[in-house]
């Protein structure tokens, strides 16, 4: 048997150390980022879907897709971000559950940026938020090299924070140090095995 997780959580809230500490802890784990990175990829069905989307002003001279292009289009406002998740979400989903399929035990814990947004709490057996303070998000967002408008952009962009924490079987706080994200994080994961434990 295996449990399906979802991690997430807003931006620069800590979910890929989440998830490097899960996977540290055993679980298997996919980032459906990065699967979107090798989705934009040219010959891949994304670069494909992008470029019928929004024209080959998106590329670079290599045919890369110019993401930093893309999310200045894509983050203008609400209706640009709907237009583009409608657009990958659906194939980033697809290539997520075919890599699931793989998988045949234990805990799987997909992380992604957008997953309450794209429907994914009906697609995972528990839902896994990493929480922080939004003043600390914002500061991470800068430490990080983003602006500070470009981060409250996408905070804007995404669902309010207590909505998303509403869909959560279990919150990690990411508001302290990494020593207490570590313990937080081991927290969750005894609460998964015990989950896993109950339906093997």
């Amino acid at each position: 048997m295996k449990l399906r997780v979802g991690l997430t959580g807003g931006i620069a809230s800590g979910k890929s150390t989440v998830r490097e500490l899960l996977a540290g802890f055993g679980c298997h784990t996919i980032d459906a980022d990065k699967l979107v990175a090798e989705l934009y990829e040219p010959g891949r069905a994304g670069h494909a879907a992008l470029v019928a989307a929004y024209g080959e002003e998106i590329l670079r001279e290599d045919r890369t897709i110019d993401r930093a292009k893309l999310a200045n289009i894509a983050f203008s406002d609400p209706a640009e971000a709907k237009k583009l998740n409608a657009l990958i979400h659906p194939i980033v989903i697809a290539e997520t559950e075919a890599r699931l399929a793989r998988v045949e035990e234990g805990i799987v814990v997909v992380e992604a940026t957008l997953m309450i947004e794209s429907g994914g709490r009906h697609r995972y057996d528990r839902i896994v938020i990493v929480d922080v303070d939004p003043d600390i998000q914002i500061e991470r967002g800068v430490a990080r090299g983003l602006a500070r408008e470009e981060v409250l952009r996408r905070i804007a962009n995404q669902i309010p924070r207590e909505e998303r924490l509403r869909y959560a079987d279990y919150v990690i706080d990411n508001s302290g140090d990494r020593e207490h994200l570590e313990r937080e994080t081991k927290r969750v994961y005894d609460l998964l095995r015990a989950d896993l434990d109950a339906i093997t």
